[in-house]
C-alpha cells in the first residue's frame, strides 16, 4: 500500500514544487511521471503477490476516518493512469506544436494526476466529492491553456461540472441522513430499497453522468476537448471522463439493491447504445477533425455504459472485466488519436478533416497512428478494444434473446468504422503540393504512435489479464 500512496503523493509533491518556485519545467514532471509509474507497478505487484490492502489515513477507522482501498482493479489504473500522463508529458515536451511549453499545464497536469489516484484509491461518497471538484476544477484551467477560443467551452464545462456536483453532494446528504455513514463497504451491508435511497442514487447518478460526459449528458464535452491543447484533449478524454464512470459503477454494483441495479441497468444499457449510435452519427458528421475525436470519446464511453448495464441487469460478473478492458483500450487508443489529430492539424494549418487529404503521404506516421488507434475503436483484432468487445460479446451471444443488444454492438461498430474510415480514405486521397512551409515533426509523430502500439499489444497479454481480473473480482 506504500507503493500506492507514494505514486499519488510524488505528482502532488511536484505540483507543489512547481507552484512554489514558479517553475514550468516538463522534464521534472516527465520524471515525476516515470516514477509514479514505477511505483504503481511496484502496487500492482504487491496486489497479484498478496491481495487486496486497504489504508485508514491517520491511523482512524471508519466511518470517521478515510478508507483507501489498493485493489487489482485500483492497482491497474493506478498504472494506467501514470503510464498515459508519462506518454502525454513526453509528448508535450518534445513536440515542437505543443500549446503547453513554458505554461501552467506542468503543475496542472501533476494536479490532476494526483486527484485521480485519490478517486482510484477513495472508498468514500464524500472523498470522491472532493476528488471529483478538484478534477474538474483542474481540468477546466486546463483547456482555458489554449486561450480566449476556449473560454466559452471552458465557461460551460464549468457550469455544468458545478451543476453536477450539487446533484451529487445532495446525494450524499440523503444518503447521510438516512444511514450515517458514508464509506462504501459499510453502505453495502445498510442499504434498504426505500424512497430516499432511489432519490440519492438518482441524484448521485445524474451527477456523475454529467461529469463523464455519458449520453444524453454529453453536449458539454465536444467543444471543450475540442477547443483544449493537444496534451490537454488526450488527458481529458483518456482520464478525466473515466473518474465519474469509476464511481458509477462502485455505486450500482457494490451499493445499490439487487433489485433496484436491474432495474437501473435496463437504462444504462439502452443509454450506451443510443451514445454508439448518436455519438458515431455526430463523429461521422462533423467537419472538423478534434470534433471528430472528441465525439468518438462519446460514443465509446457507450460501450463501457452498455458493459455496465448489461452488468447490473444480469448479475454477470464477467462483464466487469469488459467495462474495464473497454475503459483501458479506449484511453490508450484516444491519447494516441489525438496526438495524431493534433500534430496533422498544427503541421497542416487546418482543423477541418477535409485538410487532410493525402495526409497518409505528407504525415504518414501521424495517420497511420490515427488509423491503429482507431482500429482498436472498430474492435479489429489483434487489439485492447477487439479483446474488450470480444469479452463483451460472449454473454450476448449465449442465449438467443440477447440479439438486440448484439445488434446494438454491431451497429456501434459500422458507426465507430465509418467515421475511421472516413478520415483514412481522405488520408489515402492523391495529396496537394506541400506549402513552403511545411515542416512536419516527425519525432512528435512517433510519441503520437506509441499509445497506439501499446493498445494493440494489450491482445499478447490478454488471457491473463481477463484471467485475473475474474479471479479477482474487481
Amino acid at each position: 500500500m506504500s507503493a500506492a500512496l507514494l505514486s499519488l503523493l510524488v505528482p502532488l509533491f511536484t505540483a507543489l514544487l512547481l507552484l512554489l518556485l514558479r517553475l514550468r519545467a516538463g522534464g521534472l514532471v516527465i520524471a515525476a511521471n516515470a516514477l509514479s509509474l514505477g511505483l504503481a507497478v511496484m502496487a500492482l505487484s504487491t496486489v497479484v503477490s498478496t491481495g487486496t490492502q486497504q489504508l485508514n489515513l491517520g491511523g482512524w477507522d471508519a466511518p470517521l476516518g478515510i478508507r483507501f482501498e489498493l485493489g487489482p482493479l485500483t492497482a491497474s489504473l493506478l498504472v494506467f493512469t501514470a503510464l498515459v500522463h508519462l506518454l502525454v508529458a513526453v509528448y508535450a515536451e518534445r513536440s515542437r506544436h505543443s500549446q503547453t511549453r513554458d505554461t501552467d499545464f506542468w503543475p496542472l497536469s501533476c494536479l490532476l494526476h494526483t486527484s485521480l489516484a485519490a478517486l482510484w484509491l477513495s472508498r468514500d461518497l464524500f472523498n470522491w466529492y472532493v476528488t471529483l471538484e478538484l478534477l474538474g476544477l483542474v481540468a477546466v484551467a486546463m483547456v482555458i491553456l489554449s486561450g480566449p477560443k476556449a473560454h466559452a467551452p471552458a465557461l460551460r464545462y464549468l457550469l455544468l461540472s458545478l451543476a453536477a456536483s450539487l446533484c451529487y453532494l445532495l446525494g450524499v446528504a440523503l444518503i447521510y441522513g438516512q444511514y450515517g455513514v458514508l464509506d462504501i463497504r459499510l453502505l453495502a451491508d445498510m442499504v434498504t430499497d426505500d424512497r430516499v435511497t432511489r432519490l440519492a442514487l438518482l441524484l448521485l447518478t445524474l451527477g456523475l453522468m454529467l461529469k463523464a460526459a455519458l449520453w444524453p449528458l454529453h453536449q458539454w464535452l465536444p467543444a471543450a476537448h475540442a477547443s483544449a491543447p493537444t496534451a490537454v484533449s488526450a488527458l481529458l478524454s483518456a482520464l478525466v471522463v473515466k473518474g465519474p464512470l469509476f464511481i458509477l459503477w462502485m455505486l450500482w454494483d457494490n451499493l445499490a439493491p439487487v433489485e433496484l441495479a436491474r432495474q437501473a441497468g435496463v437504462f444504462f444499457a439502452v443509454a450506451g447504445i443510443a451514445a454508439l449510435i448518436s455519438g458515431g452519427w455526430a463523429a461521422l458528421r462533423t467537419p472538423w477533425i478534434k470534433v471528430l475525436v472528441a465525439y468518438s470519446t462519446v460514443a465509446q464511453l457507450g460501450y463501457a455504459l452498455l458493459a455496465l448495464g448489461l452488468l447490473l441487469h444480469w448479475q454477470d460478473p464477467t462483464l466487469s472485466t469488459a467495462l474495464w478492458l473497454f475503459v483501458i483500450a479506449h484511453g490508450l487508443a484516444k491519447v494516441s488519436m489525438f496526438l495524431a489529430a493534433g500534430e496533422m492539424q498544427a503541421t497542416l494549418g487546418s482543423r477541418k478533416v477535409s485538410a487532410l487529404k493525402g495526409a497518409s503521404q505528407t504525415m504518414p506516421i501521424a495517420m497511420f497512428a490515427f488509423a491503429v488507434a482507431g482500429g482498436s475503436l472498430v474492435g479489429l483484432p489483434p487489439s485492447g478494444g477487439f479483446v474488450a468487445k470480444w469479452v463483451l460479446l460472449q454473454p450476448l451471444f449465449s442465449q438467443p434473446s440477447h440479439w438486440p443488444w448484439a445488434l446494438g454492438v454491431l451497429l456501434g461498430t459500422l458507426a465507430s468504422a465509418a467515421y475511421v474510415f472516413r478520415v483514412v480514405a481522405i488520408a489515402f486521397d492523391r495529396a496537394d503540393p506541400n506549402r513552403p512551409d511545411y515542416d512536419p515533426d516527425t519525432s512528435a509523430q512517433w510519441l503520437a504512435m506509441l499509445p497506439a502500439l501499446v493498445v494493440w499489444a494489450m491482445a499478447l497479454m490478454s488471457e491473463p489479464v481477463i484471467r485475473w481480473f475474474g479471479e479477482a473480482g474487481l
